[in-house]
């Protein structure tokens, strides 16, 4: 299946917003984390979601690359 132009800048889009809730996500863990009483049950909750993120960014980024045939 291949992504036209406008796929394209919809995944880039996509791409670009999910990187930035992982970053604020890295905020958020920064600022649990040097809080007096650490919520390791949160602290661990906000990490699976930035692994959950990672997984879906992938997948995006092998949605703009084109299929070779072999």
């Amino acid at each position: 299946m291949e992504t036209t132009a406008l796929d394209s800048e919809v995944i880039n889009r996509r791409i670009e917003l999910l990187r930035q809730e992982h970053r604020d996500l890295d905020s958020a863990i920064d600022a649990l984390l040097s809080a007096n009483a650490v919520d390791q049950l949160q602290v661990a909750r906000i990490k699976k979601r930035k692994l959950r993120l990672k997984d879906e960014i992938a997948l995006l980024e092998d949605m703009l690359i084109p299929d070779i045939i072999a």
